[in-house]
C-alpha cells in the first residue's frame, strides 16, 4: 500500500511486540522511529540500522518531551500482564501510567493519532491488567486524541511449542462459524499476522473504526500471509547490497515485556 513515507513512532523498541510491529511498518514502506528504554539499545540488533531510534523512559515524562514531534501517529506497545507489587510495579503503573505519559506526549508534540495495544477480555487474562488497559483507552479519548485501540489476543511465534490449550484456541479461532463468535476475538494469533494487521491499520488514510479485534487483524492479512506462506523476500532476486526483509532482522530472543527500572518510592 502506498504510504507517502508516513512516519510512525513505536514505543517498546527492543521488545517482542514493539520490534515486530516496527518490522511490519518497514515492510509497508513507512518511516519508523522506535523509543528504546535506556540501556536496552543492544536489544534492537540489526533493526537499529533500519529505523531512527531514541532512548526514552515512558515512565518519565521529561524523557518523552519532543520525541513524537513530526510523526503522523504513535503506536504504544509498552505494558505487562505480569506485575511485581513488591517493586511498586502494579498493573496501574505498568499499563495505565505508561500510556497516560505517551498520550500526553502526543498532545504536547502535536500528534493527533495514538494507537494503543490493549487486550481482548478472556478468562485467562488478569482482571487488574484489563482494568488498567481500559483506563488507558478512556484517557486517550479524554485528552482529545484520535484514539485507536487494538484489543489483541495473545501472540505467538510460528513453529514454537505452545500449551495444548492455546493451540486448541487457535484452531477454534480460525474455524468458520465458530470463529465468528467469541473464539474469533480471543484465539491466539501469530505475531507476524498481528504486527502486519496493526501496521496496516496505522497506515490507513482514514480510521474506519475506534476499536479493532483479532478478526480485523486477520482481514488485513492476505490468505497467503495468514498461512505463513508469504515470502520474506520479494519474488525478484534483490541485488547483494539490498537490505534484508525487516522480519529477518528480528531477534527471536527478544523479551516480551518491557519493565521499568525499580520504581522509586512515592513522596
Amino acid at each position: 500500500m502506498p504510504t507517502d513515507n508516513r512516519r510512525i513512532l513505536v514505543t517498546g523498541g527492543g521488545t517482542f511486540l514493539g520490534d515486530n510491529i516496527a518490522a511490519a511498518l518497514l515492510a509497508e514502506g513507512a518511516a519508523v522511529t522506535l523509543l528504546v528504554r535506556p540501556g536496552a539499545e543492544d536489544k534492537l540488533g540489526p533493526l537499529r540500522d533500519r529505523v531512527r531510534w531514541w532512548t526514552a523512559d515512558v515512565w518519565t515524562p521529561a524523557s518523552l518531551r519532543g520525541r513524537a514531534r513530526g510523526h503522523d501517529a504513535v503506536i504504544h506497545t509498552v505494558g505487562s500482564m505480569v506485575s511485581d507489587p513488591a517493586q511498586g510495579l502494579n498493573h496501574n503503573w505498568l499499563n495505565f501510567v505508561s500510556a497516560r505519559n505517551v498520550a500526553n506526549m502526543c498532545v504536547s508534540d502535536g500528534v493527533d493519532r495514538m494507537i494503543l495495544m490493549s487486550s481482548a477480555r478472556a478468562p485467562w487474562i488478569n482482571g487488574h491488567y484489563l482494568h488498567a488497559k481500559r483506563q488507558a483507552e478512556e484517557f486517550m479519548e479524554r485528552v482529545g486524541l484520535e484514539a485507536v485501540t487494538v484489543r489483541a489476543p495473545v501472540a505467538y511465534v510460528r513453529g514454537q511449542r505452545r500449551h495444548p490449550f492455546y493451540f486448541l484456541m487457535t484452531i477454534l479461532g480460525s474455524t468458520p462459524v465458530v470463529s465468528w463468535f467469541w473464539f474469533g476475538r480471543v484465539a491466539p494469533l501469530p505475531v507476524d499476522m498481528l504486527a502486519r494487521g496493526v501496521a496496516r491499520i496505522a497506515l490507513e488514510p482514514q480510521r474506519s473504526k475506534k476499536r479493532y479485534y483479532a478478526p480485523d487483524l486477520r482481514k488485513r492479512n492476505t490468505a497467503r500471509e495468514a498461512r505463513g506462506a508469504a515470502p520474506l523476500l520479494p519474488d525478484e532476486v534483490p541485488p547483494p547490497t539490498s537490505p534484508p526483509h525487516p522480519f529477518n532482522l528480528l531477534d527471536e530472543d527478544t523479551p516480551f515485556g518491557w519493565f521499568p527500572p525499580e520504581r522509586p518510592p512515592e513522596k
